[in-house]
Parts: C-alpha cells; sequence; structure tokens
C-alpha cells in the first residue's frame, strides 16, 4: 500500500507538471477509491484514476499518454489486486518518448539535453526560395517545450491587456455619467418618482485576425503566432472578456484553424490544426491567398474594417508556373486586404537580418500597402508586436 501511495503521489506530481489542474484532494480521493478494493482489470484501474484526476475531457489525450507511460508494467494487474506497483523509477528500459513534449519534460526532467546544432553562417535559407508545386504533405505542428510554453505564457499575460479597444452601440448602466433617457422613461412608466438613469460607454477589445505562411520557410515562425493565437482564443480564468480572434493559414491554398485553435491544451489544438491543414511545409502562393481571403471572409471576420490583419510572410511570391511573380497582382490584394481592415500589420522574420533590403518583388509590392513592418523571430520581437497591438 506504502508503495501504491508514493507512485499516485508521483503520478500526480507529474500530471501536474504537464500542466494538469491536479490537487492534493484529487489524489487523497483517488486513494481512497483504489483502497476500495473494487478493481477487477487495468481498465478499471485506469477509469478509477480518470475519474478522480480529471474534469475535463480535452484533457484526456494528455492524461491517457502519462498513463500509458507511466503504469506500464507487464504484470500490473496482479500488483494492483495486491496493491504493491513498483517505483517507476527502477526500470531500466527507457520507455519510447511520448507524443506531448510537455509530458515528455514532466516525466524525464533530468535527463540530458540534446546537442545543439552547429551555428549557421549569417544568411536566408535555401528553403526561402521554394517554388509552387504544391506538396501535399501531412506534417504535425511541433509542440513547444515546458519552457517555451512558459514564456509564451508570459507573452500572452502581457498581450491580453494591451489589445486595442473600441467603442460600441450600446452602453453600460453607470451610477455616473450621461442619462439614459430610455431606461429613464420605462422606470417611470412603472414608478413614481423613478431615480434617473445613467450610462456610460462600453469598449471591447479590437477584432484581430492572423493570417499565416506556413510554407516551407516559414512554418517554424508562424507556429509561434498560432500559439498565441489559441492563448487568446483561451484567455484565463481572470480575462472578463475575450477578443475575438479568427486564424488562418496559407501555403498553396488557404485554410481556417480558428475551430481547431479552440481546443484549451495548447498541443490537442495543435494537433486538431495539422490534420486540417494538407500542404503544410509546401509552396506558396500568397496572391491567390489573399484573393481567397478578400472573396469568401473578408466581410465575414473583418468586422466592418475594425479588426487589425497580422500578416505573417517573407514576401516571396512564386507564380502558378515557376515564372516571374505577378507582383501587381499581389500589391492589388494587399490593397484590398488594407482598406477592408483598420491595419494591416506584416510581421517578416527577413528583417532579422541587419543586412535585409527589399528586393524581391513580392517585397516591393507588399511594403506600401502595410500599417507597420515588424520582425517576427524570438520574445523580443513579441514584445513589439505588443506595442504595435495598443
Amino acid at each position: 500500500m506504502d508503495h501504491l501511495a508514493a507512485n499516485l503521489m508521483h503520478f500526480g506530481r507529474v500530471l501536474r507538471t504537464a500542466g494538469l489542474p491536479v490537487g492534493t484532494d484529487r489524489l487523497l480521493l483517488a486513494a481512497q477509491a483504489l483502497n476500495a478494493g473494487t478493481l477487477a482489470s487495468r481498465q478499471d484501474f485506469k477509469a478509477t484514476l480518470a475519474a478522480c484526476l480529471l474534469d475535463r475531457p480535452e484533457h484526456r489525450p494528455l492524461f491517457e499518454q502519462a498513463f500509458h507511460v507511466f503504469w506500464r508494467d507487464p504484470d500490473l494487474l496482479g500488483r494492483i489486486m495486491a496493491l504493491l506497483l513498483p517505483q517507476a523509477q527502477g526500470r531500466t528500459a527507457a520507455p519510447p518518448p511520448p507524443e506531448n513534449r510537455r509530458l515528455a519534460d514532466a516525466l524525464f526532467p533530468a535527463s540530458p539535453p540534446e546537442a545543439p546544432p552547429p551555428a549557421a553562417p549569417v544568411e536566408v535559407d535555401a528553403q526561402l526560395a521554394v517554388s509552387d508545386r504544391e506538396l501535399l504533405q501531412r506534417r504535425d505542428f511541433d509542440t513547444m517545450t515546458a519552457a517555451e510554453w512558459a514564456a509564451a505564457r508570459e507573452a500572452l499575460a502581457a498581450l491580453q491587456p494591451l489589445l486595442a479597444r473600441q467603442l460600441t452601440r450600446r452602453p453600460l448602466p453607470a451610477a455616473a455619467g450621461r442619462i439614459d433617457w430610455r431606461a429613464t422613461l420605462r422606470a417611470e412608466a412603472r414608478h413614481d418618482l423613478a431615480p434617473v438613469a445613467r450610462q456610460r460607454p462600453r469598449t471591447r477589445p479590437r477584432p484581430l485576425v492572423l493570417l499565416a505562411d506556413i510554407s516551407g520557410s516559414m512554418g517554424r515562425y508562424s507556429r509561434v503566432l498560432l500559439h498565441l493565437a489559441q492563448g487568446l482564443l483561451n484567455p484565463g480564468p481572470g480575462v472578463r472578456e475575450a477578443p475575438v480572434v479568427e486564424a488562418f493559414v496559407f501555403g498553396t491554398r488557404l485554410t481556417r484553424l480558428t475551430r481547431q485553435l479552440r481546443a484549451r491544451d495548447p498541443d490537442a489544438a495543435l494537433a486538431a490544426a495539422s490534420a486540417a491543414v494538407p500542404d503544410w511545409a509546401g509552396g506558396t502562393r500568397i496572391s491567390q491567398s489573399l484573393h481567397a481571403f478578400n472573396r469568401d471572409w473578408a466581410r465575414r471576420v473583418l468586422a466592418g474594417g475594425a479588426a487589425t490583419v497580422l500578416l505573417v510572410t517573407d514576401g516571396l511570391e512564386r507564380s502558378a508556373d515557376d515564372g516571374p511573380a505577378d507582383t501587381a497582382r499581389l500589391a492589388a490584394e494587399a490593397e484590398r486586404l488594407r482598406l477592408s481592415c483598420r491595419e494591416l500589420i506584416w510581421l517578416n522574420p527577413l528583417l532579422r537580418f541587419e543586412g535585409f533590403e527589399p528586393r524581391a518583388g513580392g517585397v516591393r509590392a507588399l511594403l506600401p500597402e502595410v500599417t507597420r513592418h515588424l520582425p517576427v523571430h524570438n520574445l523580443a520581437s513579441i514584445g513589439q508586436l505588443l506595442a504595435a497591438l495598443r
């Protein structure tokens, strides 16, 4: 029984480190349920732990992975019946790495880090010249480690209150302010000598639309912005009013990912998004993707020109026949997008190079149509984005 309690405590610590809200009260409840002695199989054992430790369905995939890795003894049933489970640290064979990297960090915190790759010279990656041939590859989004996600959470906490706000048509009741004549007349119709009702203006965060390039040269940068969009779509308990956020990605076609990113767990959200994107790390058609957005989605998600659009791309456009890029069409679609939104912010990872010059035709076509041109390659550049979104 002592070994079972120790393993149960260790298992709860692993789940808590991986991000699940497992408190001491839930561990005590699980210990009482296991001590009842009504378990007949491994499935009963897992179902009991899930019922005591989980309270949200989106936490189930991470629990399943942790249970499979942690309680992986071949003679588990007999040991459960005897309430004498082995210590998890006593295994000599290393388990296969779990899919969730946050779970891997929680299970193996002392594992030696991998050797860093050799430093590459500071120059434009050859992948930036990717052709427009569609590569229908289904590649999963790489989930962040625990340290990376903690840094992203800090950026999200700073991003939430800095979003620009706009006035709404419906005011809020207030103790002082302008007289609300409608409310005052309604009150006087019910009661004589009713007090004068007053109102104040109501504001809400401006809508935010993300258009992220996921071609071969942009995948690692767009991933961070998708994590930020997922965090904005799932605000913390202290946020009273969440902003309206729409997320789109494009390579050789435009794909809307708002529904997939609404999942509360960031790893589950990015995994669902990867299954919905057939052209991840393929070619890029910026003008055709912007045309599809302007035609099919602009009137729906830009809130009558009040939204701020984040365009994440390197601006390296290619034509459909691998010939010269149609910069005139790209400029026309970018102008139409700028006129449909409040602000068009271009996030370009090529700005990380000190010697960057707008020589490519696509870059020269986009520059006159954007409100701001900012880098996006590290957390410092995310700070510049925060200042632009105030």
